[in-house]
């Protein structure tokens, strides 16, 4: 029984939501701006593709995971200063896993750099590849997050929180424009060949929406999808009188609890399972595509081939209207992501050495086939890295939040540009600063979605991806 107490500090909205009102909640929401509520659409096929709220550039976005960290001053943030400093101890703030500090041994860049394209952007020699497509990429150099340890900043970068249990990136951009392609999950992850992030599924979890919202795990080896196959001695045809037969009673079911969306996720995720056993393998399977693609990308070379199949099946997931695709590089293990703590050559040229390539190619490839204006790519890890070393001896880098690159290609983004600033050691972003949530709010923008108007009712709240309070999108960037 509610208290007297209890029901003062509830809103009039939760109030009516919560005592049956469900279609006077939706009218509700409509006069009150809401402009994603919970529709009937959604119950009758959540991933049905939705119109925009505004204006849109981009249609689909690849974001390419660098899982551990990437050294922003080794890679995109040229730090001349450094180099004389190497091994030096000096006064400099830091906070990363090592705890708060107030000096340091300088970690010189261990990689020269030199400049790129018309607009002459400064990029490392682990990049020469990625060099030669600055003229379509916005760098963002002044991103800033709450959290220095691997677990809530992959939280607060996937879903905008560094708790777990809110919809992830790829769950907002699905719940408000839905999927082209019925036959095929909205949002795809696909993992390191070397396991998947820390959290993992966390990452990709659909939190408080339904769970048609969450990421679909897609492998580019063997099965595309585990347990997809049709059991042994079952047809299609029996299959389909099944999955008929169990609609019909989780309808009969649903149909006294209309505002119940877990169940039509539930009726909805079983036949969008039934489409995939058909459409899955026809996506993954690359024998339509000839052998230069194949070697743009990099699948011709071990060293290149697991990311570049993972980057080629991207941009064939884009062609056929899968909205948001997450390519991790990087699994759950030191020695097997950009977490360089004790040794940053071997580490960084290892993962550059296996992504820098194949993520160029699917630069190019998109450009050249009309598809790069509609499909915005991002490129980036939960972090970036401080300018001086962990431990006493070696070149690791510790962890460092208060200041990394991110990058954007596409959608609608103005290329050859780099926004913002870290200071001349490249430990804190001190000029235009962009915290997560507003690059965020630029991955909604341009996909039509309004960031601050974007939400979904739960526990009382108008939830957003950029949080109660709002973002906005990165201005500079956005062509």
């Amino acid at each position: 029984m509610t208290t007297d107490s209890q029901f003062c500090r509830r809103t009039r909205r939760e109030m009516l939501w919560d005592t049956g009102a469900g279609f006077g909640a939706v009218a509700l929401s409509g006069l009150l701006g809401d402009a994603h509520f919970a529709r009937a659409d959604e119950f009758k096929n959540p991933l049905a593709a939705k119109p925009p709220m505004m204006p849109g550039k981009a249609k689909a976005v690849i974001f390419l995971f660098m899982y551990g960290g990437p050294s922003h001053v080794d890679t995109f943030d040229y730090k001349p200063d450094l180099y004389p400093l190497d091994g030096k101890t000096i006064p400099v703030k830091t906070f990363g896993r090592g705890g708060h500090r107030n000096e340091g041994r300088v970690v010189g860049p261990k990689w020269k750099f030199k400049q790129y394209g018309q607009c002459g952007k400064w990029v490392s020699d682990l990049f020469p590849n990625i060099g030669g497509c600055v003229d379509d990429i916005a760098f963002v150099h002044s991103m800033y997050a709450e959290s220095p340890i691997h677990g809530s900043a992959m939280l607060m970068m996937n879903a905008g929180r560094i708790l777990s249990g809110h919809p992830c990136l790829g769950s907002w951009v699905t719940y408000g424009l839905g999927s082209v392609n019925e036959n095929l999950p909205g949002f795809v992850v696909m993992h390191d060949k070397s396991g998947g992030p820390i959290s993992g599924p966390k990452n990709w979890s659909s939190g408080y929406m339904p769970a048609t919202y969450q990421g679909v795990v897609l492998k580019t080896d063997g099965p595309p999808i585990l347990d997809l196959a049709l059991p042994s001695g079952t047809s299609r045809e029996t299959q389909r009188a099944m999955l008929d037969r169990l609609r019909e009673k989780n309808e009969a079911h649903r149909a006294d609890r209309a505002d119940n969306s877990e169940l039509a996720a539930r009726i909805a995720s079983f036949e969008l399972a039934y489409k995939m056993q058909q459409h899955a393998p026809e996506a993954v399977d690359f024998g339509q595509e000839n052998d230069e693609t194949k070697s743009l990308y990099g699948i011709d070379a071990p060293k290149t081939a697991d990311f570049g199949r993972k980057c080629l099946l991207a941009r064939r997931l884009v062609e056929r209207g899968v909205r948001f695709i997450q390519i991790y590089s990087g699994g759950n293990h030191n020695d097997f992501n950009w977490d360089a703590h004790t040794d940053i050559e071997k580490n960084h040229n290892l993962h550059a050495g296996a992504t820098d390539k194949p993520i160029a190619g699917l630069l190019q490839d998109l450009k050249r086939r009309g598809l790069l204006d509609s499909t915005l790519v991002v490129w980036g890890g939960e972090f970036g890295r401080q300018p001086t070393a962990e431990y006493a001896t070696g070149t690791g880098r510790d962890h460092n939040a208060y200041g990394f690159t991110m990058w954007m290609a596409g959608g609608g983004i103005k290329g050859g540009v780099s926004v913002g600033k870290t200071d001349e050691l490249g430990s804190n972003a001190v000029e235009n600063r962009c915290h997560v949530k507003q690059l965020h709010a630029t991955i909604l923008h341009q996909l039509g979605l309004d960031p601050n108007r974007l939400t979904y009712f739960y526990g009382g709240l108008d939830m957003k991806l950029v949080g109660v309070e709002g973002a906005d999108p990165i201005r500079q960037v956005i062509a």
